[in-house]
């Protein structure tokens, strides 16, 4: 089925009216996958295309000081898509690097055309450029040369989404098979900027990708009006009344001695009236746990005929005497 185009992708120019007088049409129309209805709202578009313009510029000036020749970055469209479908679009062979995007959870891609990765390399050896590129996997060295580009490249992408959610970004893995290239599940959504890229005389598409359950949060924060002063006030009421209530939550805490290790045999051959030595220390305090987490240290005690346990110090704080 079909629908027109939205804000979230570069609309040409509509076809002229009838002479009728039909109304004319906004843009070609596209695919629209009903199972997978769109997320990005136009507040979501206007916050990702200020981030993206701002690390298209950046990518423009580290391209040209780095590659020491003409070049260009820009943008050219957002939009949403599947992991999958994404991935169909793509040439192969392609570049395509992925990178972690701590602390947020998943991964980005960031893919161009195979020849431009080829020709940077080139660059950065003091070549023209010009030649034509080989389209194979690169060698170590040309691997290790393009990484100090992408290095780069990803500091100003984190630089340019600073205003939306703090970033410290990492190469992950770099792939030429956009099959092999698994930065999300294949239905997952992805947000997947368009770029046109220039390195001296080539030209071609370049993508960055990123997982939209991992931006959700920041991009929704980052798009939401100021709050007023009533509602700051109401949010911080809420808070304090849910620390208040996690305070009374109950815990399940045991006392325990120090965990033992025995074999398989020895436990399976257990039988009533065996002893089983414990280890523990006859001094040393036993363990308060909750969820075998150790939160503090106690010995046993007893309060009005129930066996109790009296918190002592760890044995780490104890000091020997001077």
């Amino acid at each position: 089925m079909t629908r027109p185009d939205t804000a979230t992708a570069p609309a040409g120019p509509g076809p002229q009216a009838p002479a009728g007088g039909g109304r004319s049409r906004r843009g070609a129309p596209r695919t629209y996958d009903f199972r997978r209805p769109t997320k990005l709202s136009r507040e979501h578009v206007r916050v990702l295309q200020i981030a993206q313009e701002a690390f298209a510029r950046q990518a423009t000036t580290v391209l040209t000081t780095m590659l020491r020749t003409g070049a260009r970055m820009e943008l050219h469209g957002i939009e949403q898509h599947s992991y999958d479908d994404f991935l169909a679009t793509l040439p192969d062979p392609c570049f395509l690097t992925t990178f972690t995007i701590e602390p947020l959870g998943g991964k980005g891609l960031l893919a161009y055309p195979l020849d431009m990765a080829m020709a940077g390399v080139d660059h950065m050896l003091g070549g023209s450029g010009a030649a034509h590129q080989p389209e194979r996997p690169m060698t170590a060295m040309e691997t290790t040369i393009t990484t100090s580009l992408l290095t780069r490249l990803l500091q100003e992408f984190a630089a340019s989404f600073a205003h939306v959610t703090e970033l410290q970004p990492a190469i992950d893995g770099i792939e030429y098979n956009p099959a092999l290239a698994q930065a999300a599940a294949g239905s997952d959504t992805v947000m997947v900027a368009r770029y046109t890229m220039s390195i001296g005389s080539r030209e071609g598409a370049a993508s960055l990708v990123l997982p939209f359950s991992s931006f959700q949060q920041a991009l929704d924060s980052a798009a939401s009006p100021q709050l007023s002063e009533s509602a700051q006030r109401t949010r911080q009421r809420a808070a304090e009344l849910l620390a208040a209530r996690l305070e009374l939550v109950p815990v399940d805490v045991s006392v325990r001695f120090s965990p033992l290790e025995v074999s398989s045999e020895d436990l399976l051959s257990l039988t009533v009236g065996d002893v089983l030595l414990l280890r523990h220390p006859r001094d040393a305090p036993l363990e308060v746990t909750t969820n075998d987490a150790v939160f503090a240290h106690a010995i046993a005690s007893n309060h009005r005929r129930r066996l109790a346990a009296a918190i002592v110090p760890a044995p780490s704080a104890v000091k020997d005497p001077a």
